[in-house]
């Protein structure tokens, strides 16, 4: 295989002395950002993610053969001993899984791989990229003239079929990595192979041209000997064939130190987009503001200043590194860029389980992972993070850098669907509007996390309202108002209003006059009856200090009284009267709020039921659909039934009309009298968004 990126990465890092980084560079960038030198296409304006696509297992029909990137030893199963693995896939949306020699799970379950070569996995992959906002995918393609040949070939026509199945976009990018007739054979490939892909409408394109990425260029190490005169050649060539060519570039490729040799400016510059490498140059947040300092903002201006667009490299930090903080890294990494001014953004990587620096749904907890063999799954440092986290993360990252997002370096994601993020601060990051704003005081700075930066409504005009969106609905209880934290004392007369849906609100809290001190931090806290709301505004309609309202934070928080945590059902047996395909009755107690069960369509009734284990005291039932906005709102007809043998069933919620909503999370609370029951059963009797009865969660709590 030659050598790997993890060879290359460990050889060259952020090295000495991180420069200091200023409170207010995290927030503001030091420039204004570059104009593209391109309109927005498939790469421009979008987020990227490279695609490996490259592993294999015995029995799946791969060319290849064997054990391909799983194990050192390819003709060997993979285990502690052979392995080139450092995350674990979460295995439970593939339809086929390989056993390996690793031991059992921690639940005791056989350890299993998926390959790319089954079209389920990239239909699978290409699915969470679709729901995700992940735009295009970067198809990765190393010398196919070796014995890896025949394989990538397929896995081109396979992750061809998914793209356009799902309406993402592809497109090739040649690795050179070890590839010595590189200059002569990438021509050929391109010609006789890989151009015929540009017919699909999938196929990425970039100011009309079909898009081709070459990685490699430039490169200070063995694997990538290439004089610049044979790299020129290449990039000069596909671009006499109308393509629009990225450069996979070393990391100091501007200055030609360190992982970049001399003498390849040229090379550099002939390109139509730079995209730097990154990973295993920095795994801490100071790191990051470092390069952003000293690499990212002296790339961008060089690229603008040759009319090249600039597409720089993100990462979500090496998990068995333990770098990712609990997203917080990848959430550093995409705010710089897009502050920056970046064009578009290079996700590194989806599926790279062997670097550990994969966004792709990796195992959870220790209870699915290999006992004892030292991986680490999403709780390594204590957080209970979703399988789904980091691609959850970069739909948002991908929100922020299309401007629908307000740029903040607080992290909006939390860690598991339907919980707080980070902090339980539910308006950290969120979308703000407010009546008016005064020049650059605008509505987001009071979610930005910053507490020097701040709104400011239109000076001598009251009233005048801020708001913010939660995302779904939350039971809200408690309002954190502040000003920054040097300016004199004021008060200002407020009141606060809530909504389910922008349009109609409530008053939450009545108008007050609320004082800011600074002997007390300037911060005041509203308290409101706990009321579940999406929107919550804040109206002003005066201020002692000033002729305008102003506010530099506003924090919303839930009711800390909650109901009973634990989940009866959740990994519990399943049945169901029918199915759909692959949307089997088991997706409803994975933890994954994506996967889901569909009953056979245009029949009702269909049921759905959890086994329990044994008779339970249960009193409430948390239903869900998945919470992408792709799923309209729908109502499901359905009662609730109880059973202690799984034979006899009496209703203990009788048919209802349940309104599944994104707006509101696409969950439901079905709460009644305790009831004893080991089976519980959903019987779907109608759906008005789809003939067929449809969940992707059953929650069953204690009364």
């Amino acid at each position: 295989m030659g050598l790997s990126r993890r060879t290359l990465i460990g050889s060259v890092t952020a090295g000495t002395a991180l420069a200091a980084v200023s409170p207010d560079d995290l927030v503001r960038g030091d420039t204004p950002p570059a104009a593209a030198a391109s309109p927005p296409g498939d790469v421009v304006g979008k987020i990227t993610v490279g695609y490996q696509g490259w592993f294999s297992c015995p029995g799946d029909g791969a060319p290849i053969g064997g054990w391909w990137h799983w194990s050192r030893d390819r003709f060997q199963p993979p285990s502690p001993g052979n392995t080139t693995i450092v995350s674990w896939p979460d295995m439970r949306e593939y339809t086929n899984g390989y056993p390996t020699a690793y031991p059992a799970l921690g639940n005791g379950q056989p350890a299993r791989l998926f390959s790319s070569y089954d079209q389920q996995t990239v239909d699978t992959h290409f699915r969470w990229m679709r729901d995700h906002g992940c735009d295009t995918a970067a198809l990765q393609r190393f010398n196919p003239f070796g014995d890896e040949g025949p394989t990538r070939d397929a896995m081109a026509v396979k992750v061809r079929d998914a793209a356009e199945r799902h309406g993402r976009k592809f497109y090739i990018m040649y690795d050179v990595t070890g590839w010595t007739a590189m200059q002569s054979q990438l021509k050929e490939d391109w010609t006789t192979k890989m151009s015929a892909h540009t017919a699909s409408p999938a196929y990425a394109r970039q100011n009309g041209k079909p898009v081709v990425c070459v990685w490699g260029f430039g490169f200070n190490d063995d694997g990538r000997p290439f004089a610049p005169a044979a790299c020129l050649d290449v990039v000069q060539w596909l671009k006499a064939r109308g393509c629009y060519v990225i450069g996979g570039v070393p990391t100091y490729w501007r200055q030609g130190i360190n992982d970049s040799r001399p003498g390849f400016s040229e090379v550099y510059h002939a390109f139509h987009m730079i995209s730097p490498w990154m990973v295993g140059r920095t795994g801490t947040l100071d790191g990051l503001d470092w390069f952003h300092t000293n690499v990212n903002v002296p790339d961008l201006a060089d690229c603008a200043a040759h009319g090249i667009d600039y597409q720089p490299c993100v990462m979500p930090g090496d998990l068995s590194a333990g770098h990712r903080r609990h997203g917080d890294f990848y959430w550093r990494h995409l705010y710089n860029m897009v502050r920056l001014g970046a064009q578009g953004l290079y996700v590194s990587m989806f599926d790279e389980y062997n670097e550990g620096n994969q966004i792709a749904k990796t195992t959870e907890t220790q209870a699915t992972t290999p006992a004892g063999a030292g991986i680490r799954s999403l709780d390594e440092d204590g957080t209970v993070c979703s399988a789904d986290y980091y691609l959850r993360i970069t739909a948002d990252g991908g929100r922020m850098l299309k401007g629908q997002l307000a740029l903040t370096p607080v992290r909006p994601t939390p860690p598991v669907v339907g919980g707080p993020p980070a902090g339980g601060n539910l308006a950290a990051g969120r979308p703000t509007s407010a009546s008016s704003q005064n020049g650059p005081f605008v509505a987001g700075n009071a979610v930005d996390g910053d507490r020097g930066s701040y709104w400011e409504a239109t000076n001598g005009v009251f009233p005048q309202w801020w708001q913010v969106d939660l995302g779904a609905g939350h039971p809200v209880s408690r309002v954190v108002l502040a000003l920054p934290a040097g300016w004199e004392a004021r008060t200002q007369t407020l009141s606060v209003q809530g909504s389910t849906d922008g349009t109609t609100f409530t008053t939450l809290a009545a108008p007050a006059g609320i004082r800011f001190d600074p002997a007390t931090g300037n911060t005041a806290t509203v308290t409101v009856p706990t009321t579940t709301v999406r929107h919550v505004r804040v109206t002003v309609t005066g201020n002692t200090a000033w002729p305008a309202a102003q506010l530099a934070q506003v924090e919303v928080y839930a009711t800390t009284t909650a109901p009973p945590t634990t989940d009866l059902a959740r990994g519990r047996p399943t049945a169901t009267s029918s199915h759909s395909q692959g949307y089997v009755s088991g997706h409803i107690v994975d933890g994954d709020a994506h996967s889901y069960w569909e009953s056979a369509g245009g029949a009702f009734p269909q049921w759905v039921q959890v086994d329990l284990g044994t008779a339970t005291s249960v009193g409430r039932l948390v239903l869900g659909l998945p919470p992408s906005t792709a799923w309209s709102a729908r109502t499901q007809t359905l009662s609730v039934l109880a059973s202690s043998d799984g034979s006899t069933w009496r209703t203990i919620v009788a048919p209802a009309g349940r309104v599944f909503d994104p707006a509101a999370g696409n969950q439901v609370a079905v709460t009644f009298a305790a009831t004893a029951a080991r089976f519980v059963r959903i019987q779907v009797t109608g759906n008005t968004g789809w003939p067929a009865g449809q969940l992707s969660r059953l929650e069953a709590y204690a009364a």
